[in-house]
């Protein structure tokens, strides 16, 4: 049996339940034995009267019809007063057989005695049948005599079995008058014996030996019973044998000692018959006397022991409930100090220390000594256990409060680190607009985008830096944004946007406060669906508006994620547990969970149809407006929030490396407006003035600056770059048709910068087919 797991409180109870229960048994036991002799003496008087008495009636008319029936036997003629006897016997067995079979007597009784009274009544229910042997002489004398004496044996037998008493003295008192009744029957035998004789004449062959034995058989046990009696028995018995009666009979039965074994003695029958009868009765007597005189001195006996049964239960008792008590009261002590402890312990670990830990981590000040008090159980080995757990609290506390304070200095160090990096990159940002503003060569300018595109990244994982140190980016924008623009400005800061399709976005916007938290939470899991995909897969943007809110799915064609794992992805990103620096495998997660809980955005991961993994991105409706109207273009005099979204939304696609210049003229000093080309699915405005996009002026650098000779020769290109480089000029100037049909003013694009806005929207390899273009000055995030 496995008790580890047991309850300290069953424990407890099994320890004193189990030696309790024990003593108990052992007590009820010990009484039980102890009572069974004080019962058994006072059945005494039961067994007397419905078995001794009614029994030794049975014998006595038992002995007489025996005799009678050898008489009968021995003579020619029926005798009248056999069946008159014969009736007196049937008398006393049915007397006996109702008292033998009554429940007082059975209850009396054990099992040796219920088997000697049941064989008793078994040998009495032959008596008819051997009463018609002797009818029909089918016997002779010895066998009537020996059919009787069975059933007097028997008699005596289950008399023996009433000797079973718990005191000795009585005992032996009682064996000792079953043996005087055994002598009394052997005196009978031999008058059976003797009565035969003198009717017939003669000795039968063997009778003269049989009556010499059961003379000396009756003598020794007589002697041997009164050896047992108590001295007052002793004295009432002399006093008996010294009677006339006593004395005659045994000089009688000396004459049949010696008399001739064939030829009947001399004896005087009438003197043998009065001393034979006279012997019998005061035998019977004093049997009486005696059994009477046992069963009232059975009752002295049972009282002492009762009374020291009494005593002894009672102390057994009150010892049990002491053991109990005590028992009781110690368990219950040690199951309430244990449970104490058990208690402050689960408190401590459950309560205290996590309560400290987030009170820490909200920059609140904690009191060791407050927050994990002395608790006192004594001096014993369960005190001791609780000083030690005292001390383990307050270790636990304070380590939590460095731990905390660790963590506090690491978040500042990250903020600080972040801060630093934020304004580097917003400086480089700054710079390489200014550059972008000057550069005229679209190689140059390409290879500027990618820098900025380069530095764009470089600005979200720096405000991953603030996130995880708790802080709040500083990019924000006054207006609502569109969410088309939005989940442009995302794709612009992930590296594998080429990949990226926006499929359908419903017209919708966010409003400003969230802007930058949105944008940056897609960008996260737009990296991540770039990321666990197969290079040449596509990853696909979805936007939906719905009842609840507005939704954004983001869809790769990866292998996926087991169920186990998207499960705990799912509870990271609903929970925005603390951050972990052992976890780092799931750092954007983590950022996506922050940055979702601080506007109720809620992120969930489902299976894709076609394989790889969905991310839904709920917007709630708090945070969703109507689309604001796109302007064609940054005016001079735009707000900061247009120029930056307008910045971070331009997805065009430019030019493709080329091995040499391409020279243009252009008609005044200032250049047209170049329209810049969307990403795929998102509808073009013909008209150039409502699609929401930057428009790039590039001006002519100074006059006096030379131009590279070497630029200006034309170049060899392969058959693909001249083929790309019609199909822009020829999209341009069909664009430049529409515009003019429009009515309005058409720009004078060169050859060179149509290609570079109308080139194929499968763009190289190692050309960004959709770059940001980083604030300048005043467009700084706020």
């Amino acid at each position: 049996m496995n008790t580890r797991d047991w309850p300290i409180r069953s424990k407890l109870t099994a320890l004193v339940v189990a030696p309790v229960s024990a003593l108990l048994v052992l007590w009820i036991f010990a009484t039980t034995l102890t009572l069974s002799p004080a019962l058994d003496l006072l059945s005494v008087s039961t067994l007397l009267s419905d078995l001794g008495r009614p029994g030794e009636t049975v014998v006595a008319e038992l002995q007489r019809e025996r005799r009678l029936s050898v008489v009968q036997l021995a003579g020619d003629a029926a005798l009248p007063a056999l069946a008159e006897q014969r009736r007196r016997t049937d008398v006393a067995v049915a007397e006996l057989r109702g008292r033998v079979s009554g429940e007082r007597l059975r209850d009396a009784t054990d099992d040796l005695l219920d088997a000697r009274v049941d064989r008793l009544l078994g040998a009495l229910d032959g008596l008819p049948t051997g009463r018609g042997f002797i009818d029909r002489r089918e016997v002779d004398r010895t066998g009537a005599i020996g059919l009787y004496s069975g059933m007097v044996g028997a008699a005596f037998q289950a008399f023996s079995a009433l000797a079973t008493l718990p005191d000795d003295d009585l005992n032996r008192q009682a064996l000792a008058l079953t043996a005087l009744g055994r002598s009394r029957e052997l005196l009978g035998q031999a008058d059976a014996l003797l009565a035969g004789v003198l009717v017939s004449g003669r000795f039968a062959e063997g009778e003269h030996a049989q009556l010499v034995q059961t003379i000396g058989n009756q003598r020794f046990l007589i002697e041997s019973a009164v050896a047992d009696l108590p001295a007052d028995g002793r004295a009432a018995y002399q006093r008996l044998a010294e009677s006339d009666a006593f004395v005659r009979l045994r000089a009688l039965q000396d004459t049949l000692i010696r008399a001739d074994p064939v030829r009947a003695p001399a004896v005087d029958v009438r003197a043998w018959q009065a001393s034979q009868d006279a012997v019998q009765q005061g035998l019977r007597d004093f049997e009486l006397t005696q059994a009477d005189g046992l069963a009232e001195r059975t009752v002295p006996v049972a009282i002492g022991i009762l009374a020291r049964l009494g005593a002894a239960g009672v102390l057994g008792l009150a010892a049990v409930v002491v053991s109990v008590l005590v028992s009781l009261r110690v368990g219950r002590s040690l199951a309430q100090r244990l449970s104490g402890v058990r208690t402050a312990a689960l408190e401590m670990a459950e309560h205290r220390l996590p309560d400290v830990v987030a009170r820490l981590r909200r920059g609140e000040d904690v009191d060791v000594a407050r927050e994990a008090p002395v608790l006192e159980y004594g001096r014993d080995e369960i005190g001791q256990v609780g000083h030690a757990f005292n001390e383990v609290g307050r270790t636990a506390v304070r380590a939590a409060v460095d731990e905390v304070s660790l963590r506090r200095g690491l978040n500042e160090v990250f903020l600080n680190i972040a801060r630093r990096s934020q304004g580097l990159v917003h400086r480089q940002l700054a710079l390489l607009d200014r550059m972008e503003r000057r550069v005229e060569d679209p190689d140059e300018l390409a290879e500027l985008f990618r820098v900025d595109h380069l530095a764009t990244r470089l600005r979200r994982h720096a405000e991953d830096l603030v996130i995880l140190a708790g802080a709040a980016p500083g990019r924000g924008w006054r207006n609502p944004v569109a969410m088309v623009d939005l989940v442009r400005g995302a794709i612009s800061e992930v590296e594998s946007y080429d990949r990226v399709d926006i499929i359908d976005v419903q017209s919708a916007a966010t409003v400003g406060r969230a802007v930058g938290d949105v944008t940056h939470l897609l960008a996260e899991l737009v990296e991540n669906a770039t990321a666990f995909s197969p290079p040449g897969t596509r990853v696909a943007v979805r936007g939906q508006s719905l009842p609840n809110g507005y939704a954004l799915e983001i869809t790769d064609q990866g292998l996926g994620m087991s169920a186990p794992a998207m499960e705990e992805a799912n509870r990271r990103l609903a929970a925005s547990p603390e951050f972990d620096p052992a976890d780092s495998a799931r750092l954007g997660l983590f950022v996506v969970a922050r940055l979702a809980a601080r506007h109720g955005v809620r992120v969930r991961l489902r299976r894709a149809a076609q394989g790889g993994v969905t991310a839904v991105v709920l917007v709630p409706p708090d945070l969703v407006t109507a689309e604001p109207p796109g302007p064609s273009a940054v005016a001079p005099d735009g707000s900061a929030d247009d120029r930056r979204m307008a910045k971070v939304t331009r997805l065009s696609t430019l030019p493709r490396t080329r091995p040499a210049r391409i020279t243009r003229e252009r008609a005044d000093s200032q250049s047209a407006v170049v329209p810049l080309v969307p990403s795929r699915a998102v509808p073009v405005d013909p008209s150039g003035e409502g699609d929401g996009l930057p428009r790039r002026v590039r001006r002519r650098g100074p006059a006096a600056r030379p131009r590279p000779a070497a630029l200006d020769a034309p170049a060899p290109r392969a058959p693909e770059e001249a083929r790309r480089l019609m199909s822009a000029l020829q999209a341009g100037t069909a664009r430049g048709r529409r515009d003019g049909a429009a009515g309005g003013p058409v720009p004078a694009v060169s050859t060179t910068a149509s290609a570079a806005s109308d080139v194929d929207a499968s763009p190289d390899p190692d050309t960004p087919a959709a770059l940001p273009q980083p604030p300048t000055a005043t467009e700084r995030d706020a």
